[in-house]
């Protein structure tokens, strides 16, 4: 089996806190789900996760207006910067304070960064550079602010740029010094000013406070006094001498009115004049300027809106709030949704991929079942008629039902076809059901619960209690159906293994004693045996049919890691970390994945039982345990300062408000605020084998096998250049170079230099390691270029001479291939449109006679018919030579 798993992917997480970018195509929506920096692209409907992280949540991100360079910055300060169309990371940096804000100036040679007080303009690292020690070169630092810069705006020159204060100012600062220039400050609001903005023509400045207060900024010359000195014709001659001082005035003062509501978050789109205006009882408002016509409003979340922004063209706003983590796009003019997704509010509990691995369903204790789209990333359902926390999820092997059991005493089934829930299974008495199997065949299910000792089944057809069974003498903490149907596996916490055969008559079990309470139980995909975790950190593998112990494995010190920061004990001492909540068997049966209560996910070899590799989940400081040693300096007298609650020191009065109530856990006035723990739930492989997915507290992490490097740089040397690519119009080889640099203008201008004669020469030279490649790029010609025949040519070349290979390889090309086939079903679709349109003309231009040059006598030429039958005209040739020109004759030929 191969065990090269890497991060492909993090669902189950849209939005978490920090501030949306939206690319400058506009079509692709970038946002922080906690320590990582998801796409989203928004045309395409695909999305992706770039595999860097950092040590802590993250506060602020940038995309250079080139869309070539991010920068991210988590809640410390520290940076990287990464090469967002390689998605790799180029450096690291600290600006050691907290980072309010961050822009690049529109022609990307610097970005401008709000680190408390003070505004500090880096220089944006450029490869053109030679011999530079540093890649941040720091340009120059502004200071003048007396409170937390919160808001950064550039002039669309460069020149210039706006910073809005907690100060209640604005400032007017310019990039480099300038004669008869004056930072100019702005004051006048009555409460935070949280945005600041020019207009198109620079001729005016809008300002919007925290109070709901937009002022309207114009460059104007100072009013005179009343009673001004001298008289009228001594006043004009000063004036002439003397022009009246010039500076920002405030012309107009607009009011949002939204009762009382807070202003949140704004942005302002210059060509188009709108401002988008986000409050915290979670309306927005859509404002054109200059003359404030409130277009619409709308309500949007429960909670408040935590940042907003608009893309280039000025159609779609997205919207993110950091409480319920939404995620939204909004098109105003159509006033439908782009984009609307939510994670999950609580953690997950269970995970199930689809029987044909195109969807990964997750439950959490919010009561809510997600379907997601492995391929896209993006959430296709939500399923909400539980009212408590849904425990486990189980797919029948047939048909597209799912189960899932709830701590509200029901087991509930559904469509995946119609999306609905068409069963519901209860139990005589109440109880709160936490593990689930269902028989392969989708004919039984059965469940078990804490509270009883008892394994309830029930018929799927009827709906009717089948049986309880009874043996255990504790609670009942897994349930697993063999894949042959035959027998039923259940682990307790009485330090018990029973084997069920509940389709036998005498409905007997075979009990498997251990050592410790069961935590898990899991069934080989051929049904000879089990795979149990128990709370000592062991895992054994038992023969089904010999009921023996075949191996065994101890794994506390491989999964221990991560102390928490009110843990008295070291992490190598921990026994909270020291074992498994969950495993699963690959598909071939010769691996077993194994998670718990820490930040590492353990692949061991059955056989061996050997550690084959171990996955760090993350390394987010935000996340109670994942760090290994704790800092003393964090240490004090009245305990760690991560867990003292520092709310009633917020300059803010709504922030020092805590409207929590102590020791309840759930709904919108009693949610505790604690720091979120490391582990993983539930775990799961794909039917495939190809890529697994992990149920953890960051989200659902996808490990995949088929992750693409953007950029593979082997088989790279001196000699491959740019320059060197066609130069000496060797096809096959410029093609290889063009690959192996993986620039997309370089391999375009190698596509379109190949004559159409030679293409099947160069296909057939290709080396396959480059097939995919290949396909890849011409589908997306196909979809972009007008050159339709050019890339049909390219697409007929590769399935004729490579066809085997991609038959016989059909899983690693079934991306590529579908790409191709889509490409290829819409241009049939637009050129039986077009044939459609131009019938008519296409007839009549058949239709017509058409003039042959096959001989010429004297003034004689013949025009072929209809009926393909020649017909012989005279021609005037004294008139002049033009007939003769006309019939491709020269003088010579003529004589």
């Amino acid at each position: 089996m191969k065990v090269g798993f890497n991060f492909a992917n993090l669902l189950g997480t849209v939005y978490c806190r920090g501030n949306l970018v939206f690319t400058p195509d506009g079509n692709s929506l970038l946002s922080p789900v906690g320590n990582r920096v998801s796409c989203f692209d928004l045309v395409n409907n695909k999305s992706f996760t770039f595999d860097f992280e950092h040590r802590k949540n993250i506060a602020r991100i940038a995309l250079s207006p080139q869309g070539t360079l991010l920068l991210s910055v988590d809640e410390d300060g520290r940076a990287i910067l990464t090469n967002f169309v390689r998605r790799a990371t180029l450096h690291h940096f600290n600006f050691k304070s907290k980072v309010q804000d961050l822009k690049f100036s529109p022609d990307g040679t610097h970005f401008a960064v709000a680190a408390g007080r003070k505004i500090e303009v880096w220089r944006t690292p450029n490869h053109n550079e030679e011999r530079e020690f540093a890649p941040f070169v720091k340009h120059r630092e502004y200071a003048g602010h007396y409170d937390i810069v919160n808001h950064i705006t550039w002039s669309s020159d460069s020149r210039f740029f706006l910073t809005a204060s907690k100060d209640l100012t604005v400032k007017v600062y310019s990039l480099n010094p300038m004669e008869g220039f004056v930072p100019t400050s702005l004051a006048g609001h009555k409460d935070s000013v949280i945005g600041a903005y020019f207009s198109k023509d620079q001729e005016t400045i809008y300002t919007v406070s925290k109070d709901g207060a937009l002022f309207e900024w114009k460059w104007q010359e100072v009013p005179l006094k009343a009673g001004g000195e001298g008289g009228e014709g001594d006043k004009d001659e000063d004036m002439e001498e003397k022009p009246r001082p010039e500076r920002w005035m405030i012309t107009e003062k607009h009011f949002f009115l939204q009762n009382n509501a807070k202003v949140k978050c704004a942005t302002f789109h210059q060509d188009s004049g709108l401002l988008v205006v986000g409050f915290d009882s979670g309306i927005f408002g859509l404002y054109e300027m200059p003359d404030f016509n409130m277009i619409h409003t709308l309500s949007i979340s429960q909670h408040g809106i935590d940042f907003v922004t608009i893309n280039k063209s000025g159609e779609w706003l997205a919207f993110g709030a950091s409480k319920l983590g939404q995620l939204l796009v909004w098109e105003w003019q159509s006033e439908s949704y782009i984009l609307k997704q939510q994670g999950h509010f609580d953690a997950m509990n269970s995970l199930v991929y689809t029987p044909d691995g195109q969807r990964v369903i997750t439950t959490a204790d919010d009561g809510k079942i997600k379907v997601w789209d492995a391929t896209s990333g993006f959430c296709i359902v939500t399923f909400t008629e539980h009212t408590a926390g849904v425990t486990a999820c189980e797919f029948a092997k047939r048909g597209n039902v799912l189960f899932t059991a709830s701590l509200d005493g029901s087991i509930r089934a559904w469509d995946l076809i119609r999306y609905r829930n068409f069963r519901t299974f209860t139990a005589p008495s109440r109880l709160q059901f936490s593990s689930l199997a269902v028989d392969p065949s989708g004919e039984v299910v059965c469940a078990g619960s804490l509270d009883s000792f008892d394994i309830h089944l029930w018929s799927v057809q009827t709906g009717q209690l089948i049986e309880q069974l009874s043996g255990h003498e504790g609670p009942v903490s897994s349930l697993s159906f063999a894949p042959n149907g035959r027998n039923l596996v259940s682990g307790s916490w009485d330090t018990t293994v029973r084997v069920w055969s509940i389709f036998t008559r005498t409905q007997t079990s075979e009990p498997l004693q251990l050592q410790a309470d069961v935590l898990c139980v899991s069934f080989r995909p051929d049904a000879q045996q089990i795979a149990v975790s128990t709370l000592d950190g062991q895992l054994t593998f038992w023969d089904v049919e010999n009921a023996e112990q075949v191996g065994h494995v101890d794994g506390r010190k491989d999964v221990s890691g991560g102390r928490k920061a009110a843990d008295r004990t070291t992490a190598a001492n921990a026994a909270g970390s020291k074992h498994f909540n969950t495993l699963c068997y690959s598909v071939d049966g010769t691996c077993v994945l194994a998670g718990g209560n820490s930040k590492y996910i353990c692949l061991y070899d059955v056989a061996s039982g050997s550690l084959v590799r171990k996955f760090t989940v993350s390394v987010n400081l935000s996340i109670d345990g994942t760090q290994e040693f704790l800092n003393s300096k964090n240490l004090t007298e009245a305990g760690p300062l991560d867990l003292i609650n520092d709310q009633g020191e917020a300059s803010d009065l709504e922030d020092r408000i805590d409207r929590t109530l102590p020791g309840a856990s759930r709904g919108d006035m009693s949610q505790r605020k604690v720091r979120p723990e490391i582990r993983i739930s539930a775990l799961a492989f794909s039917p495939s084998g190809r890529s697994f997915a992990a149920a953890s507290t960051e989200g659902l992490l996808i490990y995949s096998l088929d992750n693409i490097a953007l950029f593979d740089p082997f088989d790279l040397d001196v000699d491959v250049t740019p320059a060197a690519t066609l130069a000496e119009k060797d096809y096959v080889k410029a093609l290889v170079m063009a690959f192996r640099l993986n620039e997309k203008y370089l391999v375009h201008r190698v596509y379109e230099a190949i004559p159409a004669d030679d293409i099947k020469l160069v296909v057939r030279g290709l080396p396959v390691v480059y097939l995919g490649r290949l396909l890849r790029f011409v589908a997306e010609m196909a979809d972009e270029t007008p050159h339709v025949e050019f890339a049909l040519l390219w697409i007929e070349a590769v399935m004729t001479k490579h066809g085997r290979v991609i038959r016989e390889r059909r899983g690693e090309f079934e991306a590529e291939m579908r790409g191709v086939a889509k490409s290829i079903k819409r241009i049939q679709s637009e050129l039986a449109k077009l044939a459609d349109e131009n019938v008519y003309t296409l007839e009549f231009l058949l239709s017509a006679p058409v003039p042959t040059k096959t001989s010429v006598e004297g003034s004689r030429y013949k025009m072929v018919t209809e009926n393909g039958e020649s017909e012989e005209e005279d021609v005037d040739m004294e008139n002049g030579s033009n007939e003769g020109d006309w019939m491709g004759l020269s003088g010579s030929d003529r004589n």
